[in-house]
């Protein structure tokens, strides 16, 4: 009997980590076509001239950066519940739902990895388009 509970523990804790692999994925993925989208709005404006192209190229980082809070968040949630399993912290056998748990998404949209990355390349691109707009 306390070999089965163990195996389902452990079972369960590898559908959260599944969970977690995808959503850390997702992550990866999205810095991916951001860089991709703002490479390819700044080739824009290298083959045009137009300053507009590196403006627009502030939407994508800002939407992306906002997906990859979201999906950094989930993350931290499905985190505090693997720990609850290991802790056995009264988790419903094979419970994958995080509502009991709480991650401040705006402190996650402001931690030091996303202003790191996403808030970098905003402010750069914020601050190249106006030094072109204004000097061109």
């Amino acid at each position: 009997m306390e070999s089965l509970i163990m195996e389902e523990k452990i079972k369960h804790l590898e559908f959260v980590q599944h969970v977690i692999t995808r959503l850390n994925t997702n992550s990866f993925q999205l810095k991916g076509w951001m860089i991709a989208i703002v490479s390819a709005l700044l080739a824009l404006y290298a083959s045009s001239g137009k300053a507009i192209y590196i403006f627009v190229a502030i939407a994508p980082s800002i939407t992306f950066w906002s997906l990859d809070a979201y999906y950094l968040k989930q993350e931290k949630l499905y985190r505090k519940l693997y720990n609850d399993i290991v802790e056995d912290k009264n988790v419903t056998r094979f419970e994958l739902r995080t509502s009991r748990y709480e991650v401040s998404y705006f402190k996650v949209f402001c931690s030091k990895t996303m202003i790191g990355l996403y808030g970098t390349i905003t402010i750069i691109l914020l601050l190249l388009g106006l030094l072109l707009n204004f000097t061109l």
